[in-house]
């Protein structure tokens, strides 16, 4: 069974950061593609970042730029999302995906995770 879990998201004061861990199991995604998207309430799920499958490549929102690294470890499976200078508007359930497949303003993905709530005061 494959799965990708999330973790790592709470509540911070804007200025914070945070590192999000995404941890793939039942199948290698060493050779793909993953990304991270969020959600915030009322509005439709929206493309972060993503990092191709050596992690010399690596693309963001307009939003998150400067602020979010999006990283890699193969061998942990593991896809990370460091983010720093957090404000407000970041406030969303944040979900990985893997791998990522067709255009990138309209990304699909095979797998999603369960997401993780990034709360975000002022």
């Amino acid at each position: 069974q494959v799965q990708l879990v999330e973790s790592g998201g709470g509540l911070v004061q804007a200025g914070g950061s945070l590192r999000l861990s995404c941890a793939a199991s039942g199948r290698t995604f060493s050779s793909y593609t993953m990304g991270w998207f969020r959600q915030a309430p009322g509005k439709e799920r929206e493309f972060v970042a993503e990092i191709n499958w050596s992690g010399a490549t690596t693309y963001y929102a307009d939003p998150v730029k400067g602020r979010f690294t999006i990283s890699r470890d193969n061998h942990k499976n593991t896809v990370y999302l460091q983010m720093n200078s957090l404000k407000p508007e970041d406030t969303a359930v944040y979900y990985c995906g893997a791998p990522l497949r067709g255009p990138r303003g309209n990304y699909a993905a095979d797998y999603w995770g369960q997401g993780t709530q990034v709360t975000v005061s002022s």
